[in-house]
């Protein structure tokens, strides 16, 4: 991938997908291609084909889909099934159609088992039962996992997934009735701090233990492999994906505590355990990429900081 040809990012508006727009911009890519959602719908498979035959990408890296928590997740699980399979289904087929030289497609940790042995290794994919409240979304991904490998087996398409732990940072969603844990910490403080309350009350009892990965950190990696990385090259090792992360965990407990200390909300923490925990544990084991010659960079503490100072230049001021 040179810096003259061709890409699209499907998602360039999202977290990840802004995230890795700026990655590339900043190394130099002059030929980036993007299109808004009014400009293009994902879940219309004849705008798909028609825009990827006027374009001719020559790489696509594909972030593009609807994410949210547990509460989203668990609430409207038809609507996450059914649009992420439209979406990653209709970008690879059109991506094959026009003879795309590489396609990174990304996925995420919750493909993996419930009580997937710890930490997860990407040949635990399709070893147990997955998550109840998030399962839908989960099986939407592990479907454009195994989309990916079975083009590259019957067309030998360089189409590859990439699967990174929970993200945050830039661009993230803070709503808290869609968001994931670490932005929804952040919005619950800030707002604890500005309205001088005794106490914030989190979902769950604090014990399980999540991996947590800055965005730029993520894109960072896309890019590393779609330069360096080839589907065959993961497709021999018997393996479906390339886990993406730390290999580090903490638990929601001491995330509560750094993000609180980081924003500076004085008051006390009290955990609704009759709301559900989710996983217990969910650390990737990135063994594999590492070794192929990527680490992440940015520690959790500075991670978070670069988070809260995007929500309040943006988010905040839009409330």
């Amino acid at each position: 991938m040179n810096k003259t040809q061709k890409i699209f990012i499907a998602g360039h508006n999202g977290m990840v997908g802004s995230a890795i727009h700026r990655r590339l911009k900043n190394n130099g890519f002059t030929n980036i291609v993007t299109k808004d959602r009014n400009d293009l719908d994902l879940m219309d498979k004849t705008a798909v084909t028609n825009f990827f035959k006027e374009q001719r990408p020559e790489f696509v890296f594909d972030a593009a889909a609807k994410v949210g928590g547990i509460l989203a997740n668990n609430t409207y699980p038809a609507d996450f099934i059914y649009q992420n399979l439209l979406i990653q289904s209709h970008i690879i087929q059109a991506a094959h159609e026009v003879g795309v030289k590489k396609l990174l497609f990304l996925g995420s940790s919750c493909i993996y088992p419930k009580d997937c042995p710890q930490p997860m290794r990407e040949e635990y994919l399709l070893t147990g039962p997955l998550e109840p409240t998030n399962d839908a979304y989960a099986i939407a991904k592990i479907s454009g996992i195994i989309m990916c490998q079975a083009y590259h087996k019957q067309y030998g398409d360089n189409f590859l997934s990439i699967m990174p732990t929970n993200l945050y940072g830039p661009g993230d969603n803070f709503n808290l009735e869609t968001s994931h844990v670490l932005p929804a910490l952040i919005r619950k403080f800030h707002e604890a701090k500005n309205k001088h309350l005794k106490s914030v009350t989190l979902w769950g009892t604090g014990i399980a233990k999540r991996e947590f990965l800055a965005v730029d950190d993520m894109a960072s990696a896309s890019v590393f492999i779609m330069q360096h990385i080839d589907a065959q090259t993961v497709y021999e090792q018997n393996i479906t994906h390339l886990n993406v992360g730390t290999g580090k965990e903490i638990s929601i407990r001491d995330l509560a505590d750094m993000i609180r200390e980081i924003i500076g909300f004085h008051g006390d923490i009290v955990y609704d355990t009759e709301k559900p925990d989710g996983m217990l544990k969910k650390r990737l084991d990135v063994d594999r990429l590492n070794q192929m010659g990527w680490k992440h960079d940015i520690s959790i503490q500075e991670g978070i900081r670069q988070a809260y100072h995007w929500y309040l230049d943006h988010y905040y001021r839009e409330l």
